[in-house]
């Protein structure tokens, strides 16, 4: 009996005791780990729920409906209005406290409608060690992380998802759109657009894992050596695109997942 075994079965008993669930479901591995396994204990009495907004993109939207989909869970799409919060909109460096807030108080008001007395996100233990804002939220709301309470790290994340034969176990990582503005710069709908834009089109080239930070007239193109060396030699096509979509120039830079937080970890 491995450890991870182990874990998965501590997940399933936390969620057996819950009766019934609404999981926050973003389509990423930890949400979609989440709610498979409490779909297998829970059937019919959980919900996945996913917001819509400016700052998700189209592709992941659809994602996420696909693997509820084929998951089997009930989902529902719940329109969440952050942009019309002054504190989202002015990109403060707890930018997220405030856009958990809004989704939480919307799973909340789901939860009352559907009669469900929990509501669950895809918090792990990893997560504990970074600058997450949207923590203070959850536990504002009462958010439960089952698995965070099962001692999951994102390797066991991943390495469950897989065992479980999860087609979104390997798939990196993918923050709201709002996380490529730096801190201090307006949230707008324009510069989530030409982000969505950029990146989507910069997939369409086979680039998998990438972020495009937003400066103004500027883009910053962040991805892996060996992406950023196919972006070098198809510059100039990029470059005409990102023109078209708004930007007027390009910076290149190697990724590194939580780099914007670094100095709060510190």
């Amino acid at each position: 009996m491995d450890a991870l075994y182990q874990k998965h079965k501590k997940l399933e008993a936390l969620l057996r005791k819950l009766d019934s669930v609404i999981v926050a479901f973003s389509g990423g591995v930890d949400s979609a780990l989440l709610l498979k396994v409490a779909y297998d204990v829970l059937s019919e009495n959980v919900l996945a729920v996913t917001a819509d907004s400016p700052s998700v993109p189209r592709r992941e939207l659809a994602e996420a409906k696909r693997v509820a989909a084929k998951i089997g869970a009930r989902h529902m799409i719940v329109p969440t209005e952050e942009m019309s919060v002054e504190n989202y909109v002015q990109n403060p460096a707890n930018r997220c406290y405030f856009c958990k807030t809004e989704l939480y108080c919307k799973l909340v008001e789901v939860a009352k409608r559907e009669k469900i007395k929990y509501i669950a996100n895809g918090t792990n233990l990893d997560d504990l060690g970074d600058y997450r804002p949207g923590l203070q939220a959850a536990a504002e709301s009462h958010v439960i992380s089952p698995l965070k309470d099962a001692q999951l790290t994102k390797a066991d994340v991943r390495a469950l998802a897989q065992r479980l034969h999860l087609e979104v176990w390997d798939k990196p990582a993918s923050p709201c759109l709002s996380s490529r503005i730096p801190y201090g710069s307006e949230v707008t709908p324009q510069k989530l657009a030409m982000i969505e834009q950029a990146e989507e089109f910069l997939r369409g080239l086979g680039i998998r894992e990438l972020r495009v930070r937003h400066f103004g007239d500027k883009a910053r193109i962040e991805a892996n050596s060996k992406d950023l060396e196919f972006i070098k030699k198809e510059f100039n096509l990029i470059i005409h695109q990102f023109q078209r979509i708004g930007f007027e120039e390009i910076e290149l830079k190697k990724f590194r997942s939580g780099a914007l937080n670094e100095s709060f970890n510190s």
